[in-house]
């Protein structure tokens, strides 16, 4: 009896607190759901009905307007393609250069390596303002400035991305190696074709975190970028706000639309992301 009335006892409690548990995460869903939904809301208001008080949702119809003519009031289509441009070519190089180097730093044997690998991650601890005018000066020495390879040329490595890679293939066993070097694998079959559909799960967090990163950048394109016609998004989202007036509708529509891009491609590779960052190497 003592035995079942504890069991009855620690099943209630781990009842009552998955119940906590669940409020708790449930509470914080709506937080971060309220903004997206309040900003979705505005997009589809009259402009009469922005600024109603008390505040409403949705407005008394629904008005498309803000999406149908998103265009002719800015370049929107033309900062779009600037940011994919950008974000693609980033995202390529950088898990490239990532899985090489973190293949490199895991399973090749070289002099110096561990301490090379330790200078490499030293490097995330420095704030990249800190290189802000090193790099801006070496771009423009270089005639770059101004050009969205200066977006894209400095982000084509990345230390975490490295280390984020190093920590998956440190996992995978030698003996899959010695066993394609045996069959005559070169060694760059051994990466591309056995490793690199291993760290499939990796790959994809890296991309996700580095897509994410690159398409909402405000910061470089703001240093680098002085011509209208190769701004990014988040700078042409920046400059509908006016010192006087804004077009909220307009500038909530354009941010929504801004948005789909990130979470399309959090939704499609969710799996994969949460199991790379769950294998990826929290631990050596």
């Amino acid at each position: 009896m003592v035995a079942e009335t504890i069991g009855k006892s620690n099943k209630a409690r781990k009842l009552r607190n998955h119940i906590i548990l669940h409020i708790i995460l449930i509470l914080g869903s709506i937080t971060m759901l309220v903004p997206f939904l309040w900003m979705i809301g505005t997009s589809l208001k009259p402009p009469a009905e922005v600024w109603l008080m008390p505040p409403k949702l949705f407005g008394s119809y629904l008005n498309f307007e803000a999406y149908t003519k998103l265009n002719s009031r800015f370049d929107f289509v033309l900062y779009f393609m600037n940011s994919v441009k950008v974000s693609a070519w980033v995202v390529f190089f950088q898990v490239l250069t990532s899985c090489m180097a973190g293949y490199c730093f895991a399973k090749l044997h070289f002099p110096g390596r561990d301490k090379i690998f330790v200078a490499y991650l030293a490097t995330m601890m420095v704030p990249f303002h800190i290189t802000t005018i090193t790099n801006f000066l070496t771009m423009t020495r270089v005639g770059l400035a101004g050009t969205h390879w200066a977006l894209m040329i400095p982000p084509m490595v990345s230390a975490f991305g490295t280390f984020l890679l190093r920590q998956f293939f440190v996992s995978v066993p030698n003996s899959l190696m010695e066993a394609a070097r045996i069959d005559g694998c070169s060694p760059f079959g051994i990466f591309f074709k056995i490793m690199l559909p291993l760290a499939g799960s990796s790959i994809a967090t890296l991309a996700i975190f580095c897509f994410m990163g690159t398409w909402n950048d405000y910061f470089s394109p703001l240093i680098y970028i002085t011509d209208a016609r190769k701004y990014t998004l988040p700078i042409g989202l920046a400059n509908l706000r006016g010192l006087y007036q804004t077009d909220w509708c307009l500038l909530m529509a354009s941010c929504f639309i801004s948005i789909l891009p990130v979470l399309i491609a959090f939704l499609c590779a969710q799996d994969a992301f949460v199991k790379g960052v769950a294998l990826s190497g929290m631990k050596d």
